[in-house]
């Protein structure tokens, strides 16, 4: 079904947050994320006039636009040269003199998964986004990440297993459980 102008533009800016939300946790950066919304609804903008309102909506339409963006975005800066700017210096010298929270406090835990997440394959982290706290459908994430819907299931899998068993190592370091 095809939109008036209005309607795309009312039906796409419902998402704004969402996928604000979904670039922070891909990019780790505000501005980043910033920059890759703004881009991902120039081309959505651009596009209107070829959207079709599919059954899932434009969820996850949008989503594949920010996700090509990102996944563009960094096999052109893999070829560039990395810089550290001053921020990043002075962080890394503060954060040697800072300890992790204790296990035993749920601020320690938080820190523990999210490190653990942060390990994981950027395609099983994204998976695991866009399940968990996006809250898409599976056949919604392969649509969003043109992937087969088999291979959303096994990314997932995947990731749900590595976190389980890096978390259990923690947890019995912590003496939270026995092994």
């Amino acid at each position: 079904m095809k939109l008036e102008r209005s309607q795309f533009e009312a039906l796409a800016l419902e998402h704004l947050d969402m996928l604000y939300r979904v670039a922070r946790r891909m990019t780790r950066d505000t501005h980043l994320a910033e920059d890759l919304v703004q881009e991902t609804y120039l081309r959505a903008f651009r596009s209107a006039g070829e959207f079709d309102l599919q059954a899932f909506g434009i969820r996850p339409w949008l989503i594949r636009i920010l996700h090509n963006l990102h996944v563009s975005r960094g096999q052109r800066e893999r070829r560039q040269p990395a810089a550290l700017d001053e921020d990043q210096l002075v962080d890394a010298a503060s954060a040697s003199g800072e300890g992790p929270q204790p296990a035993s406090t749920w601020d320690g835990m938080d820190q523990q998964l999210k490190r653990v997440f942060e390990t994981l394959p950027e395609e099983y982290r994204t998976v695991m986004q866009l399940w968990a706290i996006e809250e898409l459908s599976y056949k919604e994430i392969a649509d969003a990440l043109e992937i087969p819907l088999g291979t959303v299931m096994s990314r997932l899998h995947r990731a749900r297993q590595r976190l389980s068993e890096q978390l259990k190592d923690f947890a019995v370091r912590e003496g939270i459980i026995r092994e």
